[in-house]
């Protein structure tokens, strides 16, 4: 008998204007997300984490892994690049119908995924973007979840994605640490909450985090 997983999918921006102290925040932000997440004994159970990130390719950082076995590596940038936000939601969609497993007679299958997308800038596959949103919307994620990071992000582009869009104003350690801080908020949330109905209910976001409405 296989465990129910809960799938949650990070995609994170390392476009070359995250390069310095942004990505060192994101780096930072991550390990806190993970010694968080690990002293929940309902995410401890059902996560399973994967790290997607995207400049001008798109790389698995970390396959779809349970929780406890998760051994981040160092998240870098290139010195320029692209965002290719769009690519990336694609190759997301792929994996979310490679990986989640659906249920059968015999068993249930995993809980429906939760997606983060973190980025600093705006999709540079601006027609590969539009065509991943129906797909992310149709790929039946519990949420979607996206955050616009520092001033160049733009917000509006996001919410064609999502309703659940997040900005952050600063783009250095304390910013990145309370969204990630956030973020294993929202997925304790999701992993204690999992069976209900009507979908996940996210937790207040800090003083950092500001609801894009």
């Amino acid at each position: 008998m296989s465990v129910r997983r809960l799938p949650v999918y990070l995609a994170l921006d390392t476009s070359g204007s995250m390069r310095g102290e942004p990505i060192q925040a994101v780096n930072v932000g991550l390990h806190a997300l993970l010694a968080s997440l690990r002293q929940n004994p309902f995410a401890l159970e059902s996560v399973s984490l994967s790290v997607i990130t995207f400049d001008g390719k798109i790389n698995e950082v970390l396959p779809l892994t349970p929780l406890e076995s998760v051994s981040l590596p160092e998240i870098v940038c290139p010195e320029s690049g692209p965002t290719f936000l769009g690519e990336a939601l694609h190759y997301i969609c792929d994996k979310v119908a490679r990986d989640v497993r659906k249920s059968t007679a015999e068993q249930k299958g995993d809980w429906r995924p939760l997606l983060f997308i973190m980025t600093d800038g705006k999709p540079s596959d601006t027609q590969a973007y539009n065509e991943a949103i129906p797909r992310v919307q149709q790929a039946d994620f519990a949420a979607v979840i996206a955050c616009a990071a520092g001033p160049k992000s733009v917000p509006d582009q996001l919410k064609q994605l999502t309703s659940r869009v997040v900005s952050l104003d600063t783009m250095d350690s304390s910013g990145f640490s309370s969204f990630f801080q956030w973020v294993s908020s929202a997925v304790t949330a999701g992993s204690a909450s999992v069976g209900a109905a009507g979908g996940l209910e996210l937790p207040p976001p800090p003083a950092e985090v500001q609801i894009v409405l």
